[in-house]
């Protein structure tokens, strides 16, 4: 499918915000305030959707509704992003209830990680559109006393032009010990760590169009009319937290993710492997980590490049899915060969 790329994010445009899974904006509406005040102090017009400010439970609202939602900010003609307020568990239950051929005439920027995986590459494999694999409103640009600069610069580079070669943040951050919902994140700040830089875990070069997201996220969709191709694919790979937020995803469910990917044949189709941040681990576990992706990728000789800054880290980048990227363990280098807007 020919790959379709939305038009350049401008200085007065209007930006959507919407809830597509979880709730949790309407809990900590200090947050969304304040992801508003800041593109609106950058020079730009912000729409919150209904689904931004509610919470049923488990998701903002039903499936319906949060489909909805979906559909009319690719609808409204003033509208030039989406950004989804958060993650969650759920966006899956969208994609039956989406028009396709409608979001086809009308591409826009779509920003989000996490459980966003699920509509970016539905999107993909129905329609072709890049998905923007990058900030959410709360998570990031709510961020306390502001969003930080090496997301927000990445975020950008995105949406307005050229990306090229991505170097790796000088600190990192996986601390979720601040409370949001008792508004502590305007008392308290995050705990950060000197990087290490990248790390080649099987060195090689490969060029390809990206393609992933969120780990478990990514399997949701296996089986289904939804699945993409990931021939000759760079694959972008991140873990989320586990039932406690505040933790990894357990390694035994990782361990059981990346053997579906490669039960799937995924990984005898791919040319490469970007994988980010271990999120939530102690220095044992991320040894650990490692071996688990060596393992369920062996007999395949294509580079892995470990410690990227996307996902449940801080700060990220945001990675446009589709589009070509370049890897070489020699060069140390991680970049994007052509950019993911038009004009």
């Amino acid at each position: 499918m020919k790959l379709i790329k939305p038009q350049v994010l401008e200085k007065g445009d209007t930006i959507a915000f919407i809830a597509p899974a979880g709730g949790l904006a309407a809990l900590t509406t200090h947050r969304l305030e304040k992801g508003k005040r800041f593109f609106e102090e950058l020079g730009y017009k912000v729409k919150i959707f209904p689904t931004a400010k509610k919470n049923s439970g488990i998701s903002s609202d039903t499936a319906e509704n949060r489909a909805k939602d979906i559909m009319d900010a690719f609808r409204d003609e003033d509208v030039k992003a989406i950004i989804t307020t958060i993650g969650g568990n759920t966006s899956h239950q969208t994609l039956e209830y989406l028009d396709f051929g409608t979001i086809k005439k009308n591409p826009k920027i779509l920003c989000g990680y996490s459980d966003i995986t699920s509509l970016h590459l539905a999107l993909y494999s129905q329609t072709g559109l890049v998905g923007f694999y990058g900030p959410a409103v709360i998570t990031q640009f709510g961020e306390h006393p502001k969003p930080d600069e090496f997301t927000v610069t990445h975020f950008f580079k995105a949406v307005t032009g050229d990306i090229g070669e991505v170097e790796p943040s000088k600190q990192w951050s996986d601390d979720k010990s601040v409370d949001w919902i008792s508004k502590d994140d305007l008392k308290k700040k995050r705990k950060y760590k000197e990087s290490e830089g990248y790390e080649w875990l099987r060195e090689g070069k490969a060029k390809g169009e990206i393609l992933g997201g969120c780990l478990p996220v990514i399997l949701h969709l296996a089986g289904t009319k939804y699945w993409p191709n990931f021939k000759e694919k760079v694959l972008l790979l991140e873990t989320p937290e586990g039932e406690d937020f505040r933790k990894g995803e357990s390694l035994a469910n990782v361990d059981s993710a990346l053997g579906d990917l490669r039960n799937l044949g995924v990984f005898k189709q791919i040319k490469g492997i970007v994988f980010g941040r271990g999120f939530g681990y102690t220095e044992e576990q991320i040894k650990q980590l490692k071996e688990i992706i060596l393992y369920n990728t062996r007999d395949y000789d294509i580079p892995i490049l470990y410690n990227v800054n996307i996902g449940h880290t801080d700060p990220i980048i945001t990675i446009p899915l589709g589009v070509k990227v370049e890897l070489d363990s020699d060069r140390n280098k991680f970049g994007f060969l052509e950019q993911a807007v038009l004009g």
